[in-house]
């Protein structure tokens, strides 16, 4: 199953096989990508986000991971009841289990492509089995929704195929999260073709003392600390303005002995940003540690920053700089 969808073959049939396959899955590389909606979830709160009253479409819903996820991270969204869509029937079925399971007052219920997709979709790890034809017909079925919220792996097809999205979608929707501003993609500009909006979240702390994931690591050859992603978040409802100089870091800096460089993108377009041990030792640091915030807002010099502050569930930060910064 794996290996199908490192070819990108996962696409031209279903791959469920029994119950206990949608099982075993949901215990393991499902969990990889609930760590991922983990991550969004966290990031939709700082930005000052919450679903409407609506139900939720989880279109492609496999084992169901996402809309649980979701659920645990907006369970005021629970009322609203839930609609699941999947290729494959068993899957379905595990999905309305374990959801009913989880949740035993919300109610579940099976969407067909004949309705229309006019609540909360939500969409996990799809592109890679859809044809350009799919997508596009994909792009028409989820135009009319309230909101959406789309979470790929962090390669740079799937980039690609989310900013393709963004920009067919932006003049229905507001622009949530990953973005800061409404206007062109800057990625899709020439100077950028080789780089590629992702992101990375943390494992929980078990994925590195359970025997469990490690011997599940050891069997898959995977690093389980190395979790990128692609998302994107869009709503028809305007979102709440961000500070002005807010910017959303692309990837992980490279950092230097005394500085690092940070891809960030902002209203102005994408561009790599210099972070100074000496005028900014804590931001810095953060970036040695692995611990850099991905929304941040920053005061530039050109392309040094020379103050930065933190984003946090819709509350303004005041920007901060070292003395030798010569910031307010």
């Amino acid at each position: 199953m794996r290996a199908r969808f490192l070819e990108q073959s996962a696409g031209q049939a279903d791959y469920w096989e029994s119950e206990s396959h949608l099982f075993s899955y949901d215990q393991t590389f499902a969990q990889r990508v609930a760590w991922k909606w983990d991550y969004v979830g966290e990031q939709l709160k700082r930005r000052g986000w919450a679903p409407r009253d609506a139900p939720i479409l989880d279109w492609g819903c496999g084992t169901g991971v996402a809309h649980r996820c979701f659920f645990r991270a907006f369970p005021a969204a629970i009322p609203g009841g839930l609609q699941i869509y999947d290729r494959s029937s068993p899957a379905m079925g595990y999905a309305e289990r374990r959801a009913q399971a989880a949740f035993k007052e919300l109610s579940v219920r099976p969407w067909s492509p004949e309705q229309s997709a006019t609540g909360v979709v939500l969409l996990s790890h799809v592109v890679t089995e859809l044809s350009d034809a799919q997508f596009a017909e994909l792009l028409q079925v989820i135009r009319f929704a309230a909101a959406i919220v789309w979470v790929e792996p962090g390669t740079f097809a799937a980039s690609r195929k989310l900013i393709e999205a963004r920009e067919r979608l932006r003049d229905t929707h507001h622009l949530v999260a990953p973005c800061v501003h409404s206007d062109q993609c800057g990625l899709t500009l020439a100077d950028h073709s080789h780089d590629w909006c992702h992101h990375f979240a943390s494992p929980p702390p078990e994925a590195f003392t359970s025997p469990h994931w490690a011997a599940f690591a050891k069997l898959m050859g995977i690093d389980l600390r190395s979790l990128p992603l692609s998302y994107l978040v869009l709503d028809r409802r305007p979102v709440n303005d961000l500070p002005e100089g807010a910017a959303r870091v692309l990837g992980r800096p490279r950092v230097y002995k005394a500085h690092a460089l940070v891809l960030g993108c902002d209203a102005s377009g994408v561009q790599e940003c210099r972070v100074s041990k000496r005028n900014l030792p804590e931001l810095f640091r953060s970036a040695k540690k692995g611990e850099f915030e991905s929304l941040q807002v920053w005061k530039r010099d050109g392309a040094e920053i020379v103050a930065e502050g933190r984003v946090q569930a819709g509350v303004e930060p005041r920007a901060k700089a070292s003395n030798d910064a010569g910031g307010e």
